[in-house]
């Protein structure tokens, strides 16, 4: 019986950095790319690095190193070269003409991962839109490189150009569309966002590097069903599911994709609409790897990423998770950022503490106030609880005097009530 499942790739990684940069952070940069590689499906079958004094212009990388790599790839059989490092299109081109298979660099890997994981027509629609602005400079470089060979002349203008025109104005008509159906989806996401602040009820947003545990995280706090694996962005999508905290208060959770070194712009350009959930939130809670020996570097790309889409106002919750599998070193070494809380999902280590923490937060935000609600309106003892604390109430003739701790957002929503109407009335007497 014929055989038509796929053979998975083998690929060659190609570290590469300065001779000014830090070893240790280069082997770990390619260690993720391995971990990428193995994500997208490929399976790795040699590994070289380059540190450079100074970058080739048309091939970043040096004649030496492109000879060894086409070496490695003919000994490995391998059909895939990914570098770690961001290609302009000519030097892609240049490079696979002189070794003969096909290259790929960082920012290609990972939209490839992405195109892949996204499920909703929304998540199609950000990749879609982040490989279509990341091909069209390349195609322009490839198409330069690929003129530069030739002789020039006569019958050697037209045609090249044309042909490149042709391709850059499908691109940018597709680019065109696509945005015009994610500004729909973005309006439709805004309109979400609004019905749930309109009801009052609190957004926590879990904010990440890649494989932090986040959709572990998730599925504990609120007993769902979030997909979960042991690889970089197993989830894309973002998820949002009720959770009701230690005082009873009822809020609302959301887990957005992970963060991730070079993290290409145009993907952060695509996912707005989704990183916006993050930007809406009252309290983002961020997951660090806290068993990851750069943990401090995630951490650092993360805060990066969160200032770069405008939310560094936002309070945030530090949990440093895995804590089951964080070596006694590495938890006394790591610094912590207030206020933390150290927690293993996987087992449900710290998650009450984590719940109070919330909880706290969301407390420390409001003031105690006293409010006069009519006694013929039941009704409003019932939303004022949804909306904050009732400490204690106080039933008169003809109203009901609460005093209740409000956020400042919610006292705007009940200011009508804070003057005594009892007291209001008998002055107009």
């Amino acid at each position: 019986m014929l055989d038509l499942t796929p053979r998975p790739e083998k690929a060659v990684l190609v570290g590469v950095g300065m001779k000014s940069d830090n070893q240790a952070e280069l082997e770990n940069n390619l260690d993720e790319l391995g971990q990428l590689a193995e994500t997208a499906g490929a399976v790795v079958v040699g590994v070289l690095r380059q540190r450079l004094e100074r970058i080739v212009p048309a091939t970043f990388i040096g004649s030496g190193k492109i000879e060894e790599i086409a070496r490695l790839k003919d000994e490995t059989q391998a059909n895939l070269v990914i570098v770690d490092v961001k290609l302009s299109g000519a030097q892609q081109r240049n490079i696979q003409e002189l070794i003969g298979c096909k290259i790929l660099d960082r920012a290609q890997l990972i939209l490839d991962i992405f195109a892949q994981r996204a499920q909703t027509r929304e998540g199609k629609l950000q990749v879609e839109l982040a490989q279509l602005k990341d091909q069209l400079p390349r195609l322009i470089g490839e198409a330069i490189a690929g003129l530069s060979r030739l002789a020039g002349g006569i019958g050697t203008r037209g045609p090249g150009e044309t042909k490149l025109e042709m391709d850059r104005r499908r691109i940018k008509t597709r680019i065109e569309q696509v945005t015009k159906e994610l500004e729909a989806v973005r309006k439709s996401r805004a309109l979400h966002r609004k019905r749930r602040q309109a009801s009052h009820v609190p957004v926590i947003s879990l904010a990440g590097y890649t494989n932090a545990g986040k959709s572990t995280l998730m599925n504990k706090l609120t007993n769902s069903d979030a997909y979960v694996e042991n690889k970089l962005f197993a989830t894309l999508d973002p998820m949002t599911r009720k959770l009701r905290l230690p005082s009873g208060k009822q809020v609302v959770m959301t887990d957005t994709v992970g963060f991730i070194n070079n993290l290409p712009h145009d993907l952060i350009e695509a996912f707005k609409a989704t990183f916006e959930e993050i930007g809406a939130a009252d309290i983002i809670v961020h997951v660090h790897d806290a068993s990851h020996p750069f943990q401090v570097e995630q951490s650092e790309v993360v805060s990066k990423l969160l200032s770069e889409i405008g939310v560094s106002e936002t309070p945030v919750i530090h949990v440093y998770n895995k804590m089951d599998l964080a070596s006694g070193a590495v938890e006394r070494t790591t610094p912590r950022e207030p206020p933390f809380v150290n927690v293993s999902a996987l087992d449900g280590a710290g998650l009450d503490r984590l719940l109070s923490l919330i909880d706290q937060h969301l407390q420390e935000t409001a003031v105690p106030v006293d409010l006069y609600l009519p006694a013929d309106e039941p009704g409003l003892i019932f939303n004022l609880a949804r909306d904050g604390k009732i400490l204690f109430q106080e039933p008169n003739l003809d109203t009901i005097r609460c005093r209740v701790k409000l956020t400042e957002e919610a006292l705007q929503r009940w200011s009508q009530y804070l003057e005594n109407f009892n007291h209001h009335r008998d002055e107009s007497h």
